[in-house]
């Protein structure tokens, strides 16, 4: 893992109320180690670590990374 990606971050805005944003660990196991509600127009800044490999995000909302942007859809 490069130093650029240990700092790479991604900006989370919440389209509809009870977004849901759960960081999920590094390692041989991978577990939730944290989570967010958010409600419509919050917005988080979320960072990948040496303890945060992936964010899962459940519910209506806009992110932007790096890479470009992408909505994610509420289930329905």
């Amino acid at each position: 893992m490069s130093l650029n990606d240990k700092n790479d971050f991604i900006v989370i805005k919440a389209v509809e109320d009870g977004v849901n944003v759960i960081g999920l660990t590094r390692g041989t196991d991978t577990r939730f180690h944290h989570s967010e509600k958010l409600d419509k127009g919050e917005v988080m800044i979320a960072q990948f670590t040496e303890h945060t490999s992936a964010i899962k995000i459940r519910g209506k909302a806009v992110i932007q990374t790096s890479h470009g942007e992408i909505e994610a859809d509420a289930k329905k």
